[in-house]
Order: C-alpha cells, then sequence, then structure tokens
C-alpha cells in the first residue's frame, strides 16, 4: 500500500466518522481533500458519493423503521432532478473555478449554520421540500455535499435523532445512487475511481463504527448543537488552508 492509498483511508475514516454521527458532513469534510488526490474534479465528487452511499446504506438499512416516504419523496425526487443537471453541466467547467466556488460555498454555510440556523425551524410544506430539494441537488452535483439544505430540512422536520438519521441517510443513499449512473454517464466512474473506491471502503467502515459508537450516546437536547457545530469547524479549516 503506497502512501496515497493510506491517505485515502485515513480521510474516509475521519468522513465516515462524521457522517455517522451528524448524519452529513461525508462530502464537506473529504472535498477539502479529495480534488487534489484524483485526476479531474468529476472523478473526486464521484468517488465521494460512492464512499458516502456506502456510509448510508449501512445506516439506512438498520434504521429504515424509522422513515415516513411521505416526507422524504418530495425532496428526493427534486433533488435527484436538479443534481442530474448539475452533473451535466459539471463537465463543461474549469476545475480550478471549481475549487474556488467550492470554497466561497463552504464559508457561507458554515456561516449560516453556525449564527442563523437556530432561529429557524423549518415545516414540512411542499414548498420547503421543493426549495431544499433545489439547492441540495445543486450542490450535490457540483460539489458532492448535498448534506447542508437536506440537514436543515431533516433535522426540523423529524421528532428526534434516531428518525432525523434514518430519513437523512436514507436521502443521501437515494440521492448519491442516482447521481453515480450521471456521472458515469458523463465519464466521472473510472478504472482509477473503482480503485480508490476499494480502499476506502475500509476507513468507510471503521469510521462508521466508530460514529455509530458516538452517535448513541449523542442526548437528543445536544444533538442540535453538534451538528451545528461540526459546520463551524468545518468553516474554520476552510478558512485557515
Amino acid at each position: 500500500m503506497d502512501q496515497c492509498s493510506l491517505e485515502i483511508i485515513l480521510l474516509c475514516i475521519g468522513a465516515s466518522f462524521i457522517q455517522r454521527t451528524t448524519g452529513f458532513g461525508f462530502g464537506i469534510f473529504i472535498m477539502t481533500m479529495l480534488p487534489y488526490f484524483t485526476a479531474t474534479y468529476g472523478e473526486a465528487t464521484t468517488l465521494s458519493g460512492l464512499w458516502a452511499m456506502a456510509t448510508s446504506l449501512f445506516v439506512a438499512v438498520k434504521m429504515r423503521h424509522y422513515i415516513s416516504w411521505n416526507r422524504l419523496w418530495p425532496i428526493l425526487c427534486t433533488f435527484m432532478v436538479v443534481s442530474t443537471l448539475a452533473v451535466f453541466v459539471l463537465k463543461r467547467m474549469d476545475n480550478e473555478l471549481l475549487n474556488s466556488i467550492l470554497g466561497v460555498v463552504l464559508i457561507l454555510c458554515s456561516l449560516y449554520f453556525a449564527f442563523l440556523s437556530h432561529r429557524i425551524r423549518l415545516k414540512p410544506t411542499r414548498k420547503v421540500q421543493l426549495s431544499a430539494g433545489v439547492f441540495s441537488g445543486l450542490m450535490g452535483g457540483f460539489f458532492a455535499m448535498q448534506g447542508p439544505p437536506a440537514v436543515l430540512y431533516f433535522i426540523s422536520s423529524e421528532a428526534d435523532k434516531e428518525h432525523y438519521m434514518a430519513m437523512a441517510q436514507t436521502y443521501f443513499l437515494l440521492g448519491n445512487l442516482a447521481m453515480t449512473f450521471s456521472r458515469a454517464y458523463n465519464g466521472f466512474l473510472t478504472p482509477a475511481v473503482g480503485i480508490d473506491f476499494l480502499y476506502g471502503l475500509c476507513g468507510v467502515v471503521i469510521g462508521s463504527s466508530l460514529g455509530a459508537f458516538v452517535f448513541r450516546r449523542i442526548p437528543n437536547r445536544l444533538f442540535h448543537y453538534v451538528v451545528y457545530a461540526y459546520i463551524g469547524i468545518s468553516g474554520v479549516i476552510i478558512l485557515l488552508k
């Protein structure tokens, strides 16, 4: 195993731990560094999506009894349409420009969650579901980080952390599956991506197991603050890079 493969495994451990603990954040964490390990930005988003899909699969199956499909389908279907269009546009965009946009998006997300999200309580109305799906689709298609808009919706509409986790992970699982087909069609699912994916799976298993241990021990009353705190930390990391 070379140094690059080891670094990829370590990245996956960190990203899967965060995803399993807070319910999102795989893409936010890993996309700050993963583009430097792949030939193109599109391949980086493909890898991130595949690993995030594997992380979500374990949770969605285990917590399937907490899923409320009537609150999931509107945001999920909207996300699938918008993210597919964004992936097609991604093929025609400059990698350096995307990296610059990514940095700005992360900073704005961190500022929003840190200072404004606690003042807003979203209701599971059709308008909110569709809006969250659009923003999540754009961020997922371009940056492989569809989490923040969807998380704000799910954490506001679900009764407790178990329902939130089940809904969020099912959403990410099916959403990443749809984006994987779009990315494959656009040539981003390469043999190199397949090899790196297999290396990263080791890290996904380790990180998910550690994250599940921590998740079970976080009280419901504190869970929102843990989620928002991670967004703030990710913003600081971007600012200091």
